[in-house]
Order: C-alpha cells, then sequence, then structure tokens
C-alpha cells in the first residue's frame, strides 16, 4: 500500500473506472498461468485501487480528502497488526 499513488489514483480517476479496474486484475488472477511474482505486483496494484475507491467515497460522505487518506491507511494498518 502506497498512500501517494493511492491519492494519485483517486484524484485522477473516477470511481467507476477503478471498480473496472479491480474487475479485470481480479480476473487475469484466476488464470492458471499466473505466476506468483505477477499476483505479488497485482496484489499491491489491487489495494492501492481499492484504496482509491475507498477515499472516494469518504470524500463523497464528507471526510476532507487529507483526513480520508489517513484513514485509509490507519484501518489497513491496524487489520495488519492484529
Amino acid at each position: 500500500m502506497k498512500l501517494p499513488v493511492i491519492r494519485h489514483l483517486q484524484k485522477n480517476n473516477e470511481v467507476e473506472k477503478l471498480e473496472h479496474t479491480i474487475e479485470v486484475l481480479e480476473n487475469f488472477t484466476e488464470h492458471r498461468s499466473v505466476s506468483e511474482e505477477e499476483m505479488d505486483v497485482i496484489g499491491e496494484l489491487l489495494t492501492n485501487l481499492c484504496g482509491a475507491v475507498e477515499v472516494h467515497k469518504m470524500i463523497q460522505d464528507g471526510t476532507p480528502e487529507r483526513d480520508a487518506a489517513n484513514s485509509f491507511a490507519q484501518k489497513v494498518l491496524g487489520s495488519i497488526d492484529r
């Protein structure tokens, strides 16, 4: 997870575009020839894309942009610590 990447994706893309990209990447991972290295890269991409979607939604709900991104980062880091 890279917060600057999430912010960039959130600022420069609509939610629908991000969600379609997520669907394509998830579908790609289902193919049997995808290597572990590719899966790691796609996992990182998916985390950043999902983060951008979540930050978009928080901002739409009235959360300031900086707080939304930081809140998402804390949520991810908090789930890792459990």
